[in-house]
């Protein structure tokens, strides 16, 4: 049961209004829960060059079949061109929090 659900993460500019991102992902059913952490420094590369930023980790939990949507939701929303996607599988959990991730994410009748 639990290789259904995972933990997808992004990052967003610091000065970004994660609360909005993460209130219409939640409100589109493609995530049941998404935690915004405080500001942190990342340090990357990007065009050839080491770039410091601050930026905000995300983590999103979902049903693993509620991916796409999720992807494709993010990629609408996300204010990079090349935003962080990582998707990490769920190898074990509370099975009543599992059964939550499952209602909270299942589409509603409209299909969504």
């Amino acid at each position: 049961m639990t290789d259904e659900y995972v933990i997808v993460l992004t990052t967003l500019p610091a000065d970004a209004d994660a609360e909005a991102f993460a209130a219409a992902l939640v409100g589109d059913r493609l995530a049941a829960c998404i935690n915004v952490l405080p500001p942190m420094q990342s340090v990357y590369r990007w065009d050839g060059k080491i770039e410091r930023d601050t930026e905000r980790q995300v983590v999103m939990k979902t049903a693993r079949e509620r991916v796409a949507h999720l992807w494709e939701r993010v990629r609408e929303l996300h204010p990079y061109d090349v935003p962080e996607f990582v998707v990490l599988p769920v190898a074990d959990g509370n099975d009543a929090y599992l059964r939550w991730i499952a209602d909270s994410t299942a589409p509603d009748r409209a299909g969504f």
